[in-house]
Formats: C-alpha cells, sequence, structure tokens
C-alpha cells in the first residue's frame, strides 16, 4: 500500500511501524465535599506538571536548542495564566466538582476561544498548545502519564497528531521517522522534527491495523509504502544506502580548504535561524556563520524581545563558534514574515512594502535594542552587522549614524563591544546592484540574496506556484546582476559573498568562482557538497 503525503524532513527509513497510541483522559464530573481542599489538589497537580515541563525543558535545550526548548517554557507560562487558574478555581468552588474536570472544560473553552480567532494564525496554533497543558495536569491528577509509543525497536511511529511535548520525551535512538495524519509544516512538531532529522511526513491518511507491519518512508518523494514488496524494499534499501554512501565520501572533506585545484580559496560560510543551528554548522564544518536570521529571535517571541534575550542569543552563537566569523543580519519581517505583536497591518503588496530595514529606520526604539545586543555580543566573538532591503547610500548613511549613537551610550555605560565591527549590506533589490559601486565605498562587504534579488529584477512573486515554471534564478539577468555587485563590490573596496539559495547550487560553483565571489553561505547541510564542488574547479584553464 503507497499512500502521499507531505515530507517535512528528507531521508529514507525503512522499518516496523509503531502506531502511537494516545494515553486518553477519561474525565468524569463527580461531586466534591469540600471544594479548598479540590482546589488545593489542581495546585499541587500544577507544581507537578511545571516540574515535567521543566524536565522536558533541560531535554530539549539539550537535544534541539534553545529555540525548540522554549515552547515547554512557554508551556509553564500557561500553567500560571491568572484567566485559566481563575477559571479552574472558580468551577470548582460554584460547582463542587473534581479538579480533572474543571480543567478538561477550562482547556476545551480556552482552545476553542483561540481555534475561533481566524485572523490570527499564532493564537489559533496555540488551541493545541492549551489542550497539551491541560492534558498534562489532568494526567498528574489521575496519577498517570507516559509515552504511547511501545517500541521496542527501531521502529516508524505514525500517529494521528504530536503535541510537541509528546515528540520530545520520544526516545530518539527507537524513532527511524514519524508520519502524521494532521499537522502543518510550520507546527511545533514539524519544526522539532527537523532539528532533530528525522525523515518525516505530514496529512497522511493511514489505516489503524499498521502497527507491526513493515514500512518505508520516503520523506523526499512524501511517501509512505506499507507491506512493501521484496522489489520496493531492495530499490529504497539501494536509496538508502547511496544516501549514505555520499554522506560518507562528503565527511572525508572535513578540515579540507575550501580550495580550487589551482589554489584559489573561498570562504565557506553558513546559514541560520538561531541558536539552536550552530550544533549543525559545527557538524558540517562550516568555516562561519555567513547569515544569522536575526528574525527568529522575534518570530519565536510573543512580544519585542527585551536587549538582554538578544544579547543572550547572538552571544551563545558567538561563543559557540569560538572565534570564526559571524554575520548577524539585523530584522527582516514584513512580506511572508509576520508578527502580530509588530501590528504591521495588511498591504496590497507585502513584498514591496514595509519591510526589514524600512521598518527599522521608522522605529528606531526597535532598532537600537537589537543593535545594542548585537555590539554587545561583539565582545565575546567575532561578529559582523549586516542591513537587509537597502536601495540607496541615504539609507546606509542613516544607519551609520544609529550605529554610531548606539556605539556612544554604550561607551557611556562602560559597556564592551568591538568598535570596529565590520557592517555589511544585503544586496537584493536592482538598486543596490545599480548602485553597488557607491554602496561599497559605504561598507565593509556585500552578502548577495538571490532569494530576494531574482524575485524583484524578474517581477515574480515567489509564493506564487503559478509562476514556477517561468522563476528562473538561472536567468541571465540574474547572474549579470550578481556579477555586476561583485565587479563593483571589489571596486569599492567591500568583498563580496552569496547567502540565498543560490549559493548552494553546484551547477553553479565554478561560475561564482570565475565572478570573482569571495565568499558562499548555504544551509549547514551543503556546506561539504560545495565544498566538494569547489574542490573539483580548475580555473586556470
Amino acid at each position: 500500500m503507497e499512500l502521499k503525503g507531505k515530507g517535512v524532513f528528507g531521508g529514507i527509513a525503512i522499518g516496523r511501524i509503531s502506531v502511537y497510541q494516545k494515553r486518553d483522559n477519561v474525565i468524569k464530573r463527580k461531586r466534591v465535599e469540600d471544594a479548598e481542599a479540590e482546589i488545593q489538589r489542581f495546585h499541587d497537580a500544577t507544581e507537578g506538571a511545571k516540574k515535567q515541563l521543566q524536565d522536558l525543558y533541560e531535554k530539549a535545550l539539550k537535544e534541539v536548542g534553545e529555540n525548540g526548548a522554549m515552547l515547554f517554557e512557554s508551556h509553564q507560562l500557561m500553567l500560571e495564566d491568572l484567566d485559566y487558574v481563575e477559571s479552574i478555581e472558580n468551577i470548582i468552588r460554584t460547582e463542587t466538582v473534581n479538579a480533572e474536570y474543571a480543567v478538561a472544560r477550562t482547556g476545551d473553552n480556552f482552545a476553542e476561544m483561540f481555534a475561533a480567532m481566524t485572523d490570527n494564525e499564532y493564537m489559533q496554533a496555540r488551541a493545541a498548545d492549551i489542550k497539551d497543558v491541560s492534558n498534562r495536569v489532568i494526567s498528574v491528577l489521575q496519577g498517570g502519564g507516559g509515552s504511547g509509543f511501545a517500541a521496542t525497536e527501531p521502529s516508524i511511529l505514525l500517529a494521528d497528531d504530536l503535541a510537541p511535548s509528546e515528540t520530545v520525551q520520544l526516545d530518539k535512538s527507537l524513532v527511524l521517522s514519524f508520519v502524521t495524519r494532521h499537522g502543518s509544516t510550520n507546527s511545533h512538531t514539524s519544526i522539532l522534527a527537523r532539528t532533530m532529522n528525522i525523515p518525516a511526513l505530514i496529512t497522511v491518511d493511514f489505516p489503524d491495523d499498521a502497527d507491526g507491519k513493515m514500512g518505508i518512508v520516503d520523506g523526499y518523494d512524501g511517501i509512505l509504502i506499507i507491506d512493501p514488496t521484496e522489489e520496493q524494499l531492495a530499490a529504497y534499501r539501494e536509496r538508502q544506502e547511496k544516501d549514505r554512501e555520499k554522506e560518507r565520501l562528503l565527511q572525508e572533506l572535513k578540515g579540507k580548504e575550501n580550495v580550487t585545484l589551482d589554489g584559489t580559496k573561498i570562504n565557506i560560510y553558513a546559514n541560520i535561524g538561531g541558536v539552536k543551528d550552530v550544533a549543525d554548522v559545527q557538524k558540517n564544518d562550516a568555516g562561519g556563520i555567513g547569515l544569522f536570521r536575526s528574525e527568529f529571535v522575534y518570530l519565536d517571541s510573543d512580544d519585542f524581545p527585551t536587549e538582554e534575550a538578544q544579547f543572550k542569543a547572538y552571544r551563545t552563537v558567538a561563543e559557540n563558534m569560538a572565534g570564526k566569523k559571524v554575520i548577524i543580519r539585523t530584522l527582516d519581517l514584513g512580506a511572508d514574515k509576520k508578527v502580530d505583536y509588530f501590528d504591521l497591518g495588511n498591504e496590497e503588496n507585502p513584498a514591496l512594502g514595509y519591510r526589514a530595514i524600512r521598518i527599522c529606520l521608522d522605529r528606531v526604539d526597535i532598532f537600537k535594542t537589537q543593535l545594542r545586543a548585537i555590539l554587545r555580543a561583539s565582545a565575546f566573538g567575532k561578529i559582523s552587522v549586516m542591513f537587509p532591503m537597502i536601495i540607496s547610500v541615504d539609507e546606509v548613511r542613516r544607519i551609520k549614524e544609529i550605529l554610531e549613537e548606539v556605539k556612544q551610550e554604550l561607551q557611556s555605560q562602560d559597556l564592551p563591544f568591538d568598535k570596529d565591527i565590520e557592517i555589511g549590506i544585503m544586496i537584493e533589490t536592482p538598486a543596490s546592484v545599480f548602485m553597488s559601486e557607491e554602496l561599497a565605498e559605504e561598507v565593509d562587504f556585500f552578502s548577495i540574496g538571490t532569494n530576494d534579488l531574482t524575485q524583484y529584477t524578474l517581477a515574480i512573486d515567489r509564493q506564487n506556484p503559478r509562476l514556477d515554471n517561468i522563476n528562473d534564478p538561472h536567468h541571465p539577468a540574474i547572474l549579470r546582476a550578481i556579477e555586476m555587485t561583485v565587479k563593483n563590490g571589489h571596486k569599492g573596496g567591500a568583498w563580496v559573498g552569496i547567502c540565498g539559495e543560490l549559493g548552494a547550487d553546484t551547477t553553479l560553483t565554478e561560475t561564482f568562482l570565475r565572478m570573482g565571489v569571495d565568499e558562499l553561505s548555504v544551509s549547514p547541510s551543503r556546506v561539504l557538497a560545495v565544498r566538494d564542488a569547489v574542490r573539483k574547479v580548475d580555473l586556470s584553464k
């Protein structure tokens, strides 16, 4: 039986199937004699649930990093929410009922309320969180708990859906892959799955009787095969072995230089979204971090992240990279990356609208908070800062004025920072390409963001699937824009890198080297493949 779904993380898994059995809490409404004693019982269970969540936080911190672990911190905060707690206490007092019933009813009410917020995706997603938290308290009240994953050998896990806490509690040594009927590519569970490097599929309508059967998960093509034939098993084992062989060959490149056959060197760095990704950067032997997408610090927060919270994230990355370059891009929100608390509003053309540096130069208080955090972190490693969505020299000069103001503030407070911090800009608009010679005289480096540069140069919305057939990042106009940027950047004294997806396209590696590109920044998993491509090029021919 072959079933189609959506791949969340690539790879091939072959093994026995284990269907996850949810431990449903059967809740009965019971009258109690002493409501205050029942309320105390609820508070005791809440403390027990908090202890479990703290343990999960510490486990997730080690396994998936700070961003993945923050979820369990937010679950602890939910248990302290006054509206939530008072609702449960009120039901127990006014109806003299058991705590389990009061928690279940409150959890359902709150989840229903969040789910009804159809104009707010973030709040809708919290419906699952409140149910997860409520079920945890009920489980403690009933003296139960534990995982519904009963496998004793490495298995493919199938589930209707998995709460984030259930995903983290899984014994990873026994999980080859997981497949769910529900979920989304942006759910907490999907994010954790990618971070845990487990091949995974969502939206697969599998039968309940699959437990114990042999299975194959194809994370590349989004396929689950139940009871595969011998021919299918043989074919997928061969694909699996090819994946392993490719990985083995690439691993041999660790510690080797990014140098062509004729001796030309290039820097190969990695793109990251947060602290959790640093482990992959190190594992794949990147020479540094060419793009730290700082907006994920904002996307993972329920409110404007404080200077201290940002400083901690940036410092941790800088320290973990131990003197290797870390380029932090200031927040690039707007367009397809919305944060409710910024209250950006709706726009006719968000990709051409109020976004990135335009927000920062308009809301200078937010910008200064981030710059303070970045500068303070620069005392703990080799940090550079770059600014997105630039279209003019005036913008860059205004940015430099604000940066100078922040430096003077820190100096007056005796807070250490790198006074000569390297600054750069993203080249992702045609305007910045045409102005690249003048812009190079203002900054230390350029980083070409080919995703947006392609979108703006070709006038194609990259979110529109109907245009996929003409959305060509190899278009001659894009390659000419890159070549012009490199030439003008060098002329003005700036080094030039590429941090868009095109940087990882090994069919263009030689082209970029011949143009004189100084650095390529790619996803961590592509570092060794790009190094391999570089080492096969001979620029003397």
